[in-house]
């Protein structure tokens, strides 16, 4: 009797402690994906209430009201658009190399757009979301799904930083006036010179290819591991691809796309306009690097959309070439709140498209199967 007892006393605790177990995973995931969604909407709200704080917000809506020449917002959009065209059918090459089956033209255009449109609410679902829905559109492994969507941003990242490399040579001079001539630049000059940030960067590069490679027992640094791995095959499969030609000269579109997008808004504002026609401004093609090369640097920060990092970061590559805080402001709501009004109307479109396809689908599988 007494052995039953101990034996249920074991299974209870047993059962009890599998339930608390469950539970902590519940809430480290539950508050793990909370947090993936609040911060970047805190970030978004808190960098959007800080700027409004530095500017007048009327006097944004009456530069916008009066001075905004909105033909060339909507070549913006259309630009947009295109460039978003270009990245799906550059997608679907790197699919096509992983060994997923080729989609329709238009199901790549709606995997950028619905994506694009969701990360408007939900920072990074978007990218989620394509994912899985090629997977099992297409039947295929998710990872491998996953892989080819980090390099498909791995490359980009190689773009960025070859573009900001350049964005700093060439608007040297104009950085050098800011560092001198405001408090907050002489802080980054200062911060930028000292030895002790380059010791830290050094260290901390150090400390991290120490942890990958002599604790490779702990679970964390394993699945670590198997992402960095994950992201190299993903990153690879473009060096491996028959037509990798074609997948530089549609990379090549998509960043001249995204550069055109800020150029043409240029034409928008009489206070942008004058840089195009400005001595040493290369026909505008100078302040427009600038301004495009930190607005995307900006992207790099958690938010709904870019919205608030990437604003400031427009309102502060314009100041470089005397473009005040409530111009800067102004350019940047607009050419923003337009690209979001079409992310959305194409998400619409996106969600249509998939449902009207998804049904056709199931008809001729069903079809197919009787």
């Amino acid at each position: 009797m007494s052995d039953n007892s101990t034996s249920n006393s074991q299974t209870s605790s047993s059962a009890h402690g599998d339930a608390r177990e469950d539970g902590w995973k519940l809430i480290k995931k539950y508050v793990g994906t909370g947090l993936r969604y609040i911060i970047p909407i805190g970030i978004s709200v808190g960098l959007i209430i800080w700027l409004f704080k530095k500017v007048d917000f009327h006097e944004v809506m009456v530069t916008i009201k009066e001075g905004c020449d909105f033909f060339w917002i909507g070549v913006m959009m259309i630009i947009t658009m295109v460039s978003h065209m270009i990245r799906g059918v550059r997608w679907g090459m790197q699919l096509r190399a992983a060994g997923v089956k080729r989609m329709p033209v238009v199901c790549e255009w709606v995997t950028i757009w619905g994506a694009y449109a969701l990360n408007l609410v939900f920072p990074q679902l978007g990218e989620a979301w394509r994912c899985v829905f090629v997977s099992r559109r297409e039947k295929a492994p998710l990872s491998t799904v996953i892989g080819t969507d980090v390099g498909d941003r791995g490359s980009d990242l190689v773009v960025v930083i070859m573009l900001l490399v350049l964005a700093l040579i060439v608007a040297h001079p104009e950085l050098d006036a800011f560092m001198t001539k405001y408090a907050f630049g002489e802080k980054v000059d200062h911060i930028s010179k000292s030895p002790w940030l380059w010791i830290c960067l050094g260290g901390g590069i150090g400390g991290f290819w120490c942890i990958c490679h002599y604790f490779k027992e702990y679970k964390w640094v394993q699945t670590l591991d198997k992402n960095l791995h994950n992201i190299w095959d993903g990153f690879k499969v473009i060096f491996t691809m028959k037509k990798w030609w074609l997948y530089i000269i549609l990379t090549i579109g998509i960043w001249s796309c995204y550069f055109l997008e800020t150029y043409v808004c240029f034409y928008a504002f009489p206070f942008t306009r004058h840089l195009v026609h400005d001595p040493g401004m290369a026909l505008g093609l100078l302040p427009g690097l600038v301004v495009f090369v930190f607005g995307s640097c900006s992207m790099a920060i958690p938010s709904n959309g870019g919205l608030g990092p990437w604003n400031l970061a427009v309102m502060f590559a314009l100041s470089l070439f005397g473009i005040s805080n409530t111009q800067g402001t102004a350019f940047s709501i607009v050419m923003w709140s337009c690209q979001a009004v079409m992310l959305i109307a194409l998400g619409l479109f996106s969600a249509g498209y998939i449902t009207v396809t998804g049904r056709d689908n199931k008809k001729e599988a069903d079809v197919q199967k009787a």
